[in-house]
């Protein structure tokens, strides 16, 4: 069975498993409505007792998740409450990776800014080895990570590769994330919908009340405060008024910012040189 709930595609393999696809041409930009979709995307796994498992994967197999829409056309999200009360991109992350459900991000292509960290929130993270792009420019965009980055990478790969990530606002290819810990494996691009398939189908299978608590008490250990994704999300929302970040902003959608182009390929390389034009 296949929904659609633009602009994302939900296939319901089975009432335990359900598959989530992202499809925002040309790039899979995340904008407003994406998170409008995610939004109804969780009010319907809470209301679906027998789901176990949701894998989220992408209709571009060059990006996964851009980024966000820095047009500006979007920014009204932030100061939308979701179901917890928290703004909506923040409600978004803290609802999935609290949810009974397990969420499995299946990486192809690129995912950088609000998308990495939408993976980030998910519960587990398999990349493709020739194609998965991952980063945080956020820092070589003048901005620093508003949606979780700051909070979730240290937990994840340590202090200085968080940091080295955040700071240095490169790309990093399948096989450098898994070393660092910023996705649990990556693997031949051939065999990675059958391994996220055979495990998807496998959690599928087991019961939920044992699932439901053995991730509420992995959760208690290992997820950042409520409190410290605020300060990360307020200090974003602050930098966006930075002069030095409009006119980095700016350089960006001169070069081609949210079209396709060399630009959205290679972001990381860009943001080096960004504004020597």
């Amino acid at each position: 069975m296949t929904e659609t709930a633009a602009p994302l595609r939900i296939i319901e393999e089975s009432p335990a498993y359900w598959r989530v696809l992202f499809d925002n041409p040309p790039l899979n930009v995340v904008d407003h409505t994406v998170f409008e979709g995610l939004q109804d995307l969780l009010a319907r796994m809470d209301t679906s007792p027998e789901l176990r498992v949701v894998v989220f994967e992408s209709a571009d197999a060059d990006f996964y998740l851009a980024h966000f829409d820095m047009t500006g056309k979007s920014a009204h999200i932030a100061g939308t409450a979701g179901r917890s009360g928290l703004s909506v991109p923040t409600d978004t992350f803290v609802r999935l990776s609290t949810s009974p459900v397990v969420s499995i991000a299946k990486i192809r292509g690129r995912v950088r800014g609000v998308g990495s960290e939408f993976v980030l929130a998910c519960d587990m993270r398999f990349a493709s080895r020739e194609n998965a792009v991952l980063g945080q420019p956020e820092v070589g965009a003048g901005v620093i990570p508003g949606g979780g980055g700051t909070e979730r990478l240290p937990l994840l790969t340590g202090r200085g590769r968080a940091l080295e990530i955040i700071l240095g606002a490169d790309d990093f290819d399948g096989d450098t994330a898994e070393r660092y810990g910023y996705v649990n494996r990556s693997l031949p691009d051939s065999e990675l919908d059958g391994f996220v398939d055979t495990l998807a189908r496998r959690i599928a299978s087991f019961d939920r009340r044992p699932i439901e608590t053995a991730k509420n008490l992995v959760n208690r250990v290992s997820l950042p405060s409520v409190d410290s994704l605020l300060d990360g999300r307020n200090a974003f929302g602050a930098a966006l008024a930075w002069p030095e970040t409009q006119q980095r902003v700016a350089a960006l959608f001169k070069r081609g910012m949210q079209q396709e182009g060399d630009l959205e390929n290679r972001l990381g390389a860009h943001l080096a040189d960004l504004l020597d034009d």
